[in-house]
């Protein structure tokens, strides 16, 4: 019995995904609860399991496309045994087909359909001869070469002052040839990149957004963790990184600045005694931003670990949706890449987030000594609408404060 395959409730405010890599094909055999393909929403990636056993007869949605919460995305026989090309190669002599189409990846089909190639155009590279997307995109690199190679010697009309501009109606995922070697590939924006671009706009437009700078001598934490830092991971099974130090910092002064850990809801302001403080990660689609639940209760090797797990899973898009939601203030560490100074822009409706950068080496004067010294310049960006100027220099100071003197979380001051 055919068993249709919809999309799920991904969770609030969310009506419309993106179907991602299909782990599947037609004819495949699957299991009850086997993950058959990955579903982008604007927040996280998540897995669609087969609700039955059987095989895979027909799949409705290509990689890219767009869907909305209850669309059929592939369609199950329930109880049937897979691979119809096994169970044809079984038949009688004079029963089997001539010939088998190639099986084409639904990511390739597109590409395919979008440059009018044909199965025999294309040589698969996957089991059984499966055509992948990397196989027609060797194709099409190749006719690019071609038709460079076979171009007139004669020179082309001059172009236009501005570059040359892809026209609206170009299809995405589509290798566009300028002249000679030069290429533009145009790749359709997920919807977690959709939604990034959204939010980062929308906090430009609808707060009054406005940065704040100071700079933290590092020493004292550099040291605390060369001091403890075999222990730590002796007894923790982590390294102790800066991260916690940063967190714990940002809790005391958020306990000593409510106005910064508190929201705008339509013309109230939203004062919130817990800290559930995100920490911005690098993940396979994009940036993501999973919130540390309860920071204030944690201890070092709790949010180390935490943050160590946000990290893992974030690359591999196994981050829920539910962690990603409802965050009181964020950090983010750009000084992991290398930039020493930037004007991070806050994750709405949250009132401010902390830029954390590089480590450097800098010249400062220390009871009247000109000393080098592990220099780190933070960034605080917050909406002024709710935040004044006096208490966003107060937070920062604070976190600085508690930095330099790490003893201070101990006393809570």
């Amino acid at each position: 019995m055919p068993v249709e395959v919809t999309i799920p409730q991904a969770g609030e405010s969310i009506s419309e995904v993106q179907v991602g890599e299909w782990r599947k094909s037609v004819g495949d055999r699957v299991e009850v609860d086997e993950v058959i393909v990955e579903i982008e929403t604007d927040k996280a990636a998540m897995e669609l399991p087969a609700p039955v056993a059987g095989r895979l007869i027909e799949i409705r949605l290509a990689t890219g496309a767009d869907a909305a919460i209850g669309d059929i995305v592939a369609i199950i026989e329930e109880g049937a045994d897979g691979n119809v090309a096994a169970s044809a190669a079984e038949a009688p002599a004079d029963e089997q087909p001539k010939a088998q189409e190639p099986r084409v990846m639904p990511a390739a089909a597109r590409v395919m359909a979008q440059n009018d190639l044909t199965t025999a155009e294309v040589e698969g590279s996957g089991p059984g001869g499966r055509i992948r997307k990397e196989n027609v995109e060797q194709v099409l690199e190749e006719r690019a070469a071609t038709a460079a190679t076979e171009a007139p010697a004669t020179p082309a009309p001059a172009p236009p002052a501005l570059a040359p501009q892809q026209s609206p109606a170009a299809p995405p995922t589509a290798v566009v040839s300028l002249s000679g070697d030069r290429e533009e590939r145009v790749v359709p924006m997920t919807p977690m990149r959709k939604v990034i671009a959204r939010n980062l706009v929308q906090a430009q437009q609808n707060a009054a957004l406005l940065t704040t700078f100071n700079e933290a001598d590092m020493s004292a934490v550099i040291e605390i963790r060369k001091k403890h830092k075999e222990r730590f991971l002796a007894a923790h099974g982590i390294k102790l990184g800066f991260m916690s130090f940063f967190v714990k910092a940002s809790v005391e002064a958020l306990k000593a600045v409510p106005a910064v850990n508190a929201m705008i809801r339509d013309t109230n302001i939203v004062y919130r005694n817990y800290c559930d403080i995100g920490i911005a990660v690098g993940g396979g689609k994009g940036l993501l931003v999973p919130n540390i639940r309860d920071a204030q209760s944690l201890s070092f090797s709790e949010i180390e670990k935490t943050i160590a797990d946000f990290g893992a899973r974030a690359k591999q898009n196994r981050i829920e949706l539910s962690e990603l939601q409802g965050g009181t203030f964020t950090i983010s560490n750009g000084g992991i890449y290398g930039s020493m100074l930037s004007t991070p822009i806050i994750n709405s409706p949250q009132s401010a987030i902390l830029g954390m950068h590089s480590i450097d080496q800098r010249v400062v004067v220390l009871d009247g000594q000109i000393v080098a010294r592990p220099m780190m310049y933070l960034a605080l960006t917050y909406d002024h609408r709710l935040v004044d100027g006096r208490e966003a220099v107060t937070f920062l100071k604070h976190i600085k404060d508690v930095i330099e003197d790490p003893t201070r979380i101990l006393f809570e001051i």
